[in-house]
């Protein structure tokens, strides 16, 4: 059954970003803040500025404001965007090489920092080293079957370690030391600073994009076999049942108690408590799902989308008015960790008292009685 926990809402429509040029495609987008950035196939970047709009009736809208745009002068797409906004600088990867921007002109950075050879990268979001002027990258090499880690200041960087594995890594996600990969035929867990690997479950890479996302701190949220969303711990162990997504999912976010997966053709909406989809989104021609600071934005070759999620009071009043008690009360516990203790028990009594009236009137006295105590 279905629950209305996101509603989606365009951010940047196609004439904002392309005009009337049909060869335009986004290939890339990194938001931060207000601050939304995309990397199109024509080696250009756009920047925009991204305002939420609530109106009286409760309706949310985003007006994009665009900023400016920047060619890097190369005929290739620009494949990957991340922020640092520590360091006011965008890494933006482009023909295998990440170079060092301004966030705010998108100016290459004077000292012409650069990290070259690199397929695809991701920032360590609990970082090892404790400088807060620094963020540390974590790039898979064009080398075969080696992964560097860098340390990268505002216009300089520097490598730290290079790990050689076990096969071709394809995708990584990073926490700590402990590095998550999808290799050809595997997942695997490794310890860059010791060197211990742990195998995961078997996955091909050949057959199906491989999903590797850090969701929390040392835990990891892949894409198994049989269309399953599995959760594995730095420890190589699962402390989560799997939640049932489609064989052909090419993007997964977090959006707590939410884990959100796009396909060919939908959005679909899972619960972490209870693995239950709850809610099903139309939407075709879909190729980049991520989450940005709790913000989930989604897009196509030529629109960007943001995922609102609705208040949790709300979808919990929603599951009362559907006398769906112990799903309310599953994502009413849940809820917990996302609202003041306060605010929470107060909350919380109140939904007790009203699921207790609806057992009651089901006459599931003994149900009604305990809820009421």
């Amino acid at each position: 059954m279905s629950v209305k926990a996101f509603k989606l809402v365009s951010a940047v429509e196609r004439e904002m970003l392309m005009g009337d040029k049909n060869y335009i495609n986004i290939e890339c987008i990194e938001c931060c803040g207000k601050n939304l950035y995309i990397g199109t196939n024509d080696c250009f970047i756009y920047h925009f500025l991204l305002d939420e709009k609530v109106s009286t009736a409760g309706k949310i809208t985003f007006a994009a404001t665009k900023q400016l745009h920047k060619y890097l002068g190369l005929k290739k797409p620009v494949s990957e965007l991340k922020a640092a906004s520590a360091l006011t600088r965008l890494l933006v990867l482009c023909d295998s090489t990440i170079t060092l921007v301004n966030m705010i002109n998108l100016e290459p950075v004077p000292t012409g920092a650069r990290i070259k050879g690199a397929v695809t990268f991701t920032l360590n979001e609990n970082p090892v080293s404790g400088d807060p002027f620094c963020v540390e990258v974590c790039i898979i090499s064009v080398k075969r079957r080696t992964i560097q880690m860098f340390m990268v200041f505002e216009d300089r960087v520097q490598i730290v370690k290079e790990v050689f594995t076990p096969e071709q890594p394809c995708a990584v996600a990073v926490d700590g030391y402990y590095l998550c990969l999808a290799l050809t035929t595997q997942y695997i867990i490794l310890n860059y600073n010791t060197g211990v690997s742990q195998d995961l479950f078997p996955y091909c890479s050949d057959e199906k994009r491989p999903i590797v996302k850090r969701i929390g701190r040392q835990e990891f949220l892949l894409a198994g076999p049989g269309g399953l969303g599995m959760f594995a711990t730095v420890d190589g162990i699962s402390q989560r049942a799997p939640v049932h997504w489609s064989e052909n999912v090419v993007g997964a976010a977090l959006c707590f108690p939410y884990v959100v997966a796009l396909d060919d053709e939908f959005i679909t909406v899972h619960s972490m408590l209870d693995q239950q989809q709850k809610q099903t989104l139309p939407f075709k021609e879909g190729h980049i799902l991520q989450d940005f600071e709790g913000k989930v934005i989604v897009a196509t070759n030529k629109g960007v989308y943001i995922l609102v999620p609705l208040p949790l009071e709300k979808q919990i009043q929603d599951l009362l008015a559907s006398h769906r008690v112990e799903e309310a009360l599953v994502l009413a516990k849940g809820a917990r960790r996302n609202i003041p203790k306060e605010k929470f028990q107060v909350m919380y009594k109140r939904i007790l008292q009203q699921a207790g009236f609806i057992q009651f009137a089901q006459l599931q006295f003994l149900e009604a009685k305990e809820l009421f105590r």
